[in-house]
């Protein structure tokens, strides 16, 4: 057995693509079980999103429980996907981008535990109810997708049904006051400097939350239950995860997030300005992202 591609709910278009770029990655992903090689010759940010295995860090750690199932909402290219299938005994997948799903399916096909639904998550009606579902740079876009007064909060009370009781939601997002912001980097969904920290003001399409917006968020969403990490430099490609517990030290050097995509700004020097911060008790607040893990 293979994994599969389940076509029941596409509606014949794709509405979200980084562009002919992604018929480049199926051909490589058909070519190339390792991505090593690639990743050494090519540079371009597309290429070193999809395939770096670094990727994988934001969840390969994580301590599944026996026999456990996952809802991965907006799979891409399968960036994390593997891990979920390693970790796991069923993972469905659901993407909206047909094309994606491909590349994610070639990634992916010899594992039997997979299965990717190509479509718009409000169109599908799931038989059976997931002990977890991830949404890895997923959220931030709820009101891109969700058409109502309060996107965001009535996108996380939706996917609630999903869960089983004691199931566990797992949510990977920039910090919209991450200190890199402050430095200079481009706010990551925009392209625009300081577009987070002033509250987004000339879109609504999306948007990334503070610490203590997030949690207000998931608290009325219905997920009390909040566990939070603290991926460096962002959850895109994590070298370290912090946890509530173990926090960086002011003997931690925090090296500066770059922006892989376009030159950014260097407002000032973040390795040393995080030192001043962690004296302060304040690296929670201005970590670039966060992980968290969340139910009732």
């Amino acid at each position: 057995m293979s994994a599969t591609l389940n076509l029941d709910f596409y509606s014949g278009k794709d509405y979200y693509s980084d562009g002919d770029i992604e018929d480049e990655l199926l051909e490589i992903v058909k070519k190339h079980s390792d991505y090593t090689e690639v990743l050494a010759n090519d540079n371009r940010w597309p290429i070193l999103y999809h395939l770096s295995p670094i990727r994988q860090n934001i969840i390969n750690w994580y301590p599944f429980k026996a026999n456990a199932s996952c809802l991965e909402i907006g799979g891409g290219c399968g960036a994390i996907t593997g891990a979920l299938c390693q970790g796991l005994t069923k993972v469905t997948v659901v993407e909206l981008s047909k094309r994606r799903s491909s590349i994610n399916l070639e990634r992916h096909k010899h594992f039997d535990n997979l299965e990717i639904i190509v479509g718009n998550l409000n169109d599908i009606t799931f038989e059976e109810k997931f002990d977890y579902i991830t949404l890895n740079g997923v959220l931030e876009y709820a009101g891109s997708f969700t058409h109502t007064d309060t996107p965001y909060e009535d996108f996380l009370k939706q996917i609630k049904q999903y869960l089983k009781p004691e199931g566990k939601l797992i949510i990977a997002i920039e910090n919209r006051y991450g200190l890199k912001y402050f430095a200079g980097a481009k706010e990551d969904h925009t392209g625009k400097e300081f577009d987070g920290l002033t509250g987004y003001p000339d879109i609504s399409f999306v948007r990334t939350f503070g610490k203590k917006e997030l949690e207000t968020l998931l608290d009325e969403s219905g997920y009390s239950t909040q566990d939070f990490y603290y991926p460096h430099p962002d959850y895109k490609m994590p070298m370290e995860i912090y946890s509530q517990d173990w926090l960086p030290n002011v003997d931690t050097l925090l090296s500066p997030a770059p922006n892989f995509d376009s030159p950014r700004y260097e407002l000032f020097n973040e390795t040393s300005t995080y030192q001043g911060i962690i004296e302060n008790g304040q690296y929670e607040f201005f970590a670039n992202s966060f992980l968290v893990i969340c139910g009732e």
